[in-house]
């Protein structure tokens, strides 16, 4: 099964939110449904970014990645120059 690293953005706030998920439309929409206690304060909330990994394993070393400041900073491009 394949699991991506998703970003999403809150309208709210524009503050970024950086997950794992098999299926990132629908996580997007539980977040958007309130239904994430982390999130559900900053709702709407936009996709911006999601990469396709081979398992969830690969998945959560990139959320890890992409949540520290290095990670950040690449994530960054990533997410300006599409």
């Amino acid at each position: 099964m394949s699991y991506y690293v998703y970003v999403i953005k809150s309208l709210k706030d524009n503050n970024l939110y950086i997950g794992i998920s098999s299926n990132p439309s629908k996580r997007l929409k539980q977040h958007n449904l309130g239904m994430t206690s982390s999130t559900k304060h900053r709702r709407p909330f936009k996709l911006i970014y999601q990469e396709k990994c081979a398992n969830r394993l690969e998945a959560r070393q990139k959320e890890k990645f992409y949540k520290s400041g290095c990670g950040r900073e690449i994530l960054k491009k990533f997410i300006d120059n599409p």
